[in-house]
Order: C-alpha cells, then sequence, then structure tokens
C-alpha cells in the first residue's frame, strides 16, 4: 500500500511522551472513518496500518492509546499537505531537487535491499548456525550472584548474616553497587579474581571470604555449574540475520566495484591508483605494526 503520510518513530514517540489517555476507538463504528479533513477522509484502518508499521510503538503502548494520540499528528499531517499542494509546492525548483534526492536515495535502498533479500535466506541462517554448532567448544559456565561493596568489613559483615540464615536476595538489595544477577558466564568473562573464587565453588555454595577485585570487594553466591551448550536457533537467529545482512552489504558494494570501471583523481588532477586487495592488507599490516 502507498504511503499517505510519512512519520518517524522518534516524533511519535515524542507525542506519545505528552501524556498517557485511554481512549476507546468509537470511530470504527462510524464507518470506519477516523477523520474528515476538508473532504479527505482517513480510516481507522490507516491509522491501525501505521501502528502495525512502528514495532517499538506497538511495544509500548496499546493501539487505544497510540489512536488517541496519533489522530491530531496525522491530521496536522494531512492540514500540511493540502496547503502545500493548493500552493503548488510540488512545481517548485525546490520541491524538485530534494525529490531528486530521495529518489536517488530510495533507489539505493531499494536495490541493496533486494540483494540482500536474496542472500540472507533461511537456507543461509540455518548453514550459518550449523557451521557454529560444529564449530561450538563446550566450556564450564557458572551461573553466580554477587553484592558488591566498597570495604572488606562491610564485606565480611554481609557474610556473618548469610551464616545466620539471611537471605542473600534481601542483603543484595540493601548493600551492594552492582546489580546481583550476573546469569551464566565463563571464566574469561570476568576478571581473573573473580572467576577464580566463582569456579572454585560448588553449586548452591557462597564465599566465606570476600572477593577483592578492581571494582570493590564482593560476595558470591554460585547458582549452578554446567558445560555450556551451543544457543538454540530460535536465540540466535535474528543475531545470525544481522550478521549475515552486514556482510552481503559488504559483498554487494565489492561486487559493484569490481565490475566496474573507475578513475580517481586528487585535488591536484592526478589520477589515483586503485589498491588490490593484498595491496590493502599489507598497508593494514604495516599500520598495525607501526601503531605497536
Amino acid at each position: 500500500m502507498q504511503k499517505k503520510y510519512v512519520f518517524t518513530i522518534a516524533a511519535m514517540l515524542v507525542v506519545l511522551a505528552a501524556g498517557a489517555l485511554t481512549y476507546k476507538v468509537y470511530a470504527e463504528k462510524n464507518n470506519g472513518v477516523a477523520a474528515v479533513i476538508n473532504g479527505e477522509q482517513i480510516t481507522v484502518a490507516e491509522v491501525k496500518e501505521l501502528y502495525e508499521e512502528n514495532p517499538q510503538i506497538k511495544a509500548q503502548v496499546p493501539f487505544e492509546e497510540f489512536y488517541s494520540r496519533a489522530l491530531d499528528v496525522i491530521v496536522n499531517s494531512k492540514l500540511a499537505l493540502q496547503a502545500a499542494t493548493k500552493a503548488n509546492i510540488q512545481a517548485t525548483p525546490e520541491y524538485q531537487k530534494e525529490l531528486a534526492t530521495v529518489q536517488d536515495e530510495l533507489a539505493r535502498k531499494v536495490y541493496i535491499d533486494k540483494q540482500v533479500a536474496a542472500r540472507v535466506t533461511d537456507e543461509a541462517v540455518k548453514s550459518f548456525y550449523d557451521n557454529y554448532v560444529s564449530e561450538f567448544k563446550s566450556a564450564k559456565e557458572v551461573k553466580a550472584k554477587h553484592i558488591l561493596v566498597d570495604t572488606e568489613d562491610m564485606a565480611k559483615e554481609i557474610i556473618a548474616k548469610l551464616d545466620k540464615k539471611a537471605k542473600f536476595d534481601d542483603l543484595a538489595k540493601e548493600y551492594s553497587k552492582d546489580q546481583a544477577d550476573l546469569g551464566y558466564f565463563t571464566a574469561d568473562m570476568m576478571v581473573p579474581e573473580f572467576s577464580e573464587a566463582a569456579f572454585a565453588m560448588e553449586k548452591g555454595s557462597y564465599s566465606k571470604e570476600p572477593v577483592k577485585t578492581e571494582f570493590g570487594y564482593h560476595v558470591i553466591l554460585v547458582e549452578d555449574v554446567r558445560d555450556s551448550q551451543p544457543l538454540p536457533l530460535a536465540e540466535v537467529a535474528d543475531q545470525i540475520k544481522n550478521n549475515l545482512a552486514q556482510q552481503a552489504v559488504e559483498d554487494v558494494v565489492a561486487d559493484l566495484r569490481n565490475n566496474a570501471q573507475i578513475d580517481k583523481y586528487d585535488l591536484n588532477g592526478k589520477k589515483i591508483k586503485e589498491e588490490t586487495k593484498e595491496e590493502q592488507i599489507a598497508r593494514a599490516v604495516k599500520q598495525a605494526q607501526q601503531a605497536k
């Protein structure tokens, strides 16, 4: 469907932030008409379509609330468009220049999107995932919580309270400078002192002495110990698609450049020599060596 109104997510969020109003969509009972502006109709279905096309907004507010706040924005946009049309803005040089820029950008975007879509298929995602699983190396993981404080004495006081059956979560809320739940992690994900202590503990135990790191003093509770497993495809599919899409864009641009005749010139009019891939790698290695 051709878009009749152009809105940015940011603009809509600004409108929504002005306040939350409960609004029942009685307009649906008015033959589906949401508004009539100088004889032009806006339907509830069009407002609903705009809502569905903005998942970030949809995740934050129900449609009734969106409708009540968005309708005035849509009306204002339609009024501005009507005024622009009446003033014959479309015939002005400024409009034509902006239109040409938008058309060029849209053409580039649609071309790249189509090329990426052709490469980022379900089969490509599954192949990437299968390769990830085949190369996955299992490692020991710990699931832990911690209470982080500034002094050793405070950490010892917390441990004494744990010895008297105080609840770890309650103490974390009262004393910790950091969020308590760290989830699962491998040894290389934490600073050495913390990992050394956590991975030496048994499931269900808490540290009997404060663990000192650069961040302060920790009291650690180990909730689980396991061998890591590959993440399920459903959990990593979106990340894989993003990675493949980024690579696809790079590949499309590289293909375009490799199949084109490109002549570049410096500010003095001298032709710039294009580097080969091998020369680019050699230059990058040299720069890395010089940076050491």
